[in-house]
C-alpha cells in the first residue's frame, strides 16, 4: 500500500474511533484532507493543494494538531445586506490572482460583498495565522482592564516567572506587543533554519511551555525598546502571559471576553503547542463572517452593549503608529499593522487579512492561500491596491453628484 494511501486509511479509522458530530461534519473538507493530507507539520513548506485542503481544516488533523474550542453566542449579530459595492475592478479576476477562498465588504454595518472561492462557503472554518495577533492583542487590553495585568510597562518576567534571567528580563508588555524587545528573532518564512520555521518543533524543557523553553535561550541584539523586529515568537509569549496572568486558557478567555460578546456565529477553535498552551501568534479557524464580525468589534471600540471591554484609549493607542517598520505612510501598534490615514489591519501569511478603516466604516475581511508563498510580495501589493480601490468605491458613492 502506498504512504498516502496508509496516512488516508489511518485517517479515516481515526474519524470512526473518534466519532464525534463536528468529525463528521466534515464532508468536502474530509475528503479533501484524504486525498492531499500533509504529512509533517512543517505547514511553510507545504504544497499549495495541500494547503487548500489543510487551510480549511488545521484542527481536523489529529497527526498533526491538537486545539481548544470557542463556543458561539447563543444570540449571533446579524449581518444585514447592503447594496452591492460598485468595485473599480473585476473581483473575479482580483480572486484568482489572489486564490482568495473568501473576501467580505462590510461598510456602514451592511455586508456589501461577500464572495468565496476554492470550493469554500460560509459553513466553513478558515485558519487566521497571523491575523490571531490582533485577538491576542486584544485580550491583553481586556486582561488590563479587568485587573489581570497591572501596567503595559510591567516586565514579561514578571507574569510569566520561568523567563527570569533571560533577555526578557528588560522587556516590557508594550515592548512585546509593540515587537520592540530588541531580542534576536528570524521571522523569514522560506528559510527552514529560521527561528519561525524551528520554534514549534523544539523539544521543550519539561514543565516549561514550549515557547518560554525556545525563546528564554536567545540573546539580546538590541536595547528594548529601539528596535522592532517582527517576531510570531513574541506573540505566542503575549498569549502565556495573558493565559498566565488570568489563570485560564487562552481560548477561554477568547470565548469570555470577544466570542460570545461580539455575536460570533459559529464555533472557533485555536491550535495548541506540543506543552498544551494556544499558539497565540497564530492558528485561530474561524468562518469568515466571524471574521468580518471581528473587525466590525473592534470599528465599534470593542463595546458589549455600550460598555467597552478595553480601557478607555487602549484601542486607539492598538491602532495607530507605535513603532516605525521601515515603510512610509505605514507602521506597526500593539500587533494591529497601521496606515497614516487612520485605517489599520490584521495580516496572516498566504493572504489571511482583516482590513478595518473607521474613518470610511469600512471592514474587509479576507482568507487566501497564496500561489507565491507565506509572504509573497506580488500579491501582498495586490491585496494593498484592492484595499485602496474599495476606499475609493465608498468614497465615489459618497460624492455628491453633479
Amino acid at each position: 500500500m502506498k504512504p498516502l494511501k496508509k496516512i488516508a486509511l489511518g485517517m479515516l479509522l481515526a474519524l470512526a474511533a473518534t466519532a464525534t458530530a463536528g468529525w463528521f461534519s466534515l464532508d468536502k473538507e474530509t475528503r479533501g484532507l484524504l486525498k492531499t493530507v500533509p504529512t509533517n507539520r512543517d505547514l511553510l513548506f507545504w504544497s499549495v493543494p495541500q494547503r487548500d485542503a489543510a487551510f480549511r481544516a488545521l484542527d481536523r488533523i489529529p497527526l498533526l494538531a491538537k486545539w481548544r474550542v470557542v463556543q458561539p453566542s447563543s444570540t449571533p449579530r446579524s449581518l444585514p445586506p447592503g447594496s452591492p459595492l460598485a468595485l473599480p475592478l473585476d473581483l473575479d479576476a482580483y480572486m484568482a490572482g489572489q486564490r482568495s477562498s473568501a473576501i467580505l465588504i462590510v461598510q456602514g454595518g451592511k455586508l456589501r460583498v461577500e464572495r468565496y472561492g476554492l470550493d469554500y462557503g460560509p459553513d466553513g472554518r478558515w485558519t487566521s495565522f497571523s491575523v490571531a495577533k490582533s485577538f491576542t492583542s486584544t485580550l491583553v487590553g481586556a486582561a488590563l482592564k479587568d485587573g489581570h495585568i497591572k501596567s503595559m510597562d510591567d516586565k514579561v518576567s514578571d507574569y510569566i516567572t520561568s523567563m527570569k534571567g533571560s533577555a526578557y528580563d528588560d522587556v516590557s508588555i508594550r515592548q512585546l506587543l509593540t515587537m520592540t524587545s530588541g531580542v534576536r528573532w528570524n521571522e523569514d518564512y522560506g528559510d527552514p533554519n529560521s527561528d519561525v520555521a524551528k520554534f514549534n518543533n523544539h523539544p521543550p524543557e519539561a514543565g516549561v511551555p514550549s515557547i518560554v523553553s525556545y525563546l528564554r535561550q536567545l540573546p539580546r541584539q538590541a536595547p528594548a525598546g529601539e528596535r522592532w523586529l517582527y517576531s510570531t515568537g513574541e506573540t505566542n509569549l503575549v498569549g502565556i502571559l495573558v493565559s498566565e496572568a488570568t489563570k485560564r486558557p487562552l481560548a477561554q478567555y477568547l470565548e469570555e471576553k470577544i466570542w460570545k460578546p461580539a455575536g460570533m456565529e459559529q464555533q472557533a477553535t485555536w491550535i495548541l503547542s506540543k506543552t498544551g498552551q494556544e499558539i497565540s501568534g497564530c492558528c485561530i479557524q474561524a468562518a469568515a463572517r466571524d471574521y468580518a464580525r471581528m473587525g466590525q468589534f473592534i470599528l465599534e471600540g470593542a463595546k458589549v452593549q455600550g460598555q467597552g471591554i478595553l480601557p478607555e484609549g487602549w484601542l486607539q493607542d492598538a491602532t495607530t503608529k507605535r513603532a516605525d517598520i521601515g515603510k512610509p505612510g505605514r507602521g506597526y501598534g500593539y500587533q494591529w499593522w497601521t496606515y497614516d490615514d487612520g485605517s489599520f489591519a490584521a495580516r496572516g501569511i498566504f493572504g489571511q487579512g482583516i482590513f478595518i478603516d473607521p474613518k470610511r466604516q469600512l471592514v474587509i475581511a479576507s482568507n487566501a492561500n497564496w500561489a507565491g508563498g507565506a509572504s509573497s510580495p506580488k500579491e501582498s501589493e495586490a491585496r494593498e491596491a484592492f484595499y485602496k480601490a474599495v476606499q475609493q468605491a465608498v468614497d465615489a458613492e459618497a460624492a455628491p453628484s453633479r
